[in-house]
């Protein structure tokens, strides 16, 4: 016996990965530790490190007043690399587009497992889910990766004196938020495929269904109305939810 909300399962599971994915990708813009700087001069930065993020440089000090010192980063510096502006521009819509995404997924889930007598939008709803999965993930990727590859080649940044930091570090490390990121871009890639191989139910279940029940716009399914003492002057009092229709006739 098979239904109409059994062809989703794995849409499901796209659904709850791409959520926890969109979810890590906030919390990626939010983490200083994109690039892990060891400075030579330790009588400023005591710790010997410095964080430098997309929206903030941060270290430790005894030297100064307070023991953490950050200083932000906007757009409009003409002294960070174009790898830096880049990174805030498409990881915040990366966040819009995510939203936008798990929505649209959410509903298309909804409309198989709770679904409407007429299903023609189903693949519609499915293909816009996994396309916004699919952009998300490679907004989120790019500036990932091209980060990553500016730490790798040791690049250096002019910061201002205030900043305390020297244009070359002794050496570079690709920090956690990095790592983090590039995980959720690719379980964010990884949802949005789910949701582009869904197939409609009336194709996949073709074979099965019986010649007259097959409806390509309403699958393959016959609909049974209630009976005996759920008719009541002539009116329906029970109709039984189109998702969990079966193929099978009584």
């Amino acid at each position: 016996m098979i239904y109409l909300a059994h062809t989703a399962h794995r849409q499901f599971l796209g659904l709850v990965a791409g959520f926890l994915a969109w979810i890590i990708t906030m919390a990626t813009i939010g983490i200083n530790e994109w690039r892990l700087w060891h400075v030579p001069d330790v009588s400023i930065i005591t710790s010997g490190v410095a964080w430098v993020g997309i929206w903030r440089v941060c270290f430790y000090s005894h030297a100064l007043p307070k023991m953490e010192n950050c200083k932000s980063i906007s757009i409009s510096d003409t002294f960070v690399p174009t790898e830096i502006p880049v990174a805030q521009v498409l990881m915040v819509m990366a966040v819009i587009c995510g939203l936008v995404a798990n929505i649209s997924a959410a509903v298309a889930v909804r409309m198989v497992y709770f679904s409407l007598e007429d299903r023609r939008n189903i693949k519609l709803v499915f293909v816009l889910a996994g396309t916004l999965y699919l952009l998300t993930g490679t907004l989120s990727l790019v500036p990932l990766v091209w980060n990553m590859n500016s730490v790798l080649s040791n690049s250096t940044i002019d910061f201002p004196p205030d900043f305390y930091l020297p244009a070359a570090p002794v050496r570079q490390q690709v920090g956690s938020a990095i790592g983090v990121g590039i995980f959720a871009s690719i379980l964010m890639l990884v949802s949005g495929l789910l949701f582009l191989t869904y197939q409609y139910a009336w194709r996949t279940l073709r074979s099965e269904a019986p010649r007259d029940t097959r409806d390509p716009l309403h699958g393959p399914w016959t609909v049974t109305t209630a009976q005996g003492s759920e008719l009541w002057n002539g009116v329906n009092q029970g109709v039984d939810n189109f998702a969990y229709h079966t193929d099978e006739v009584s």
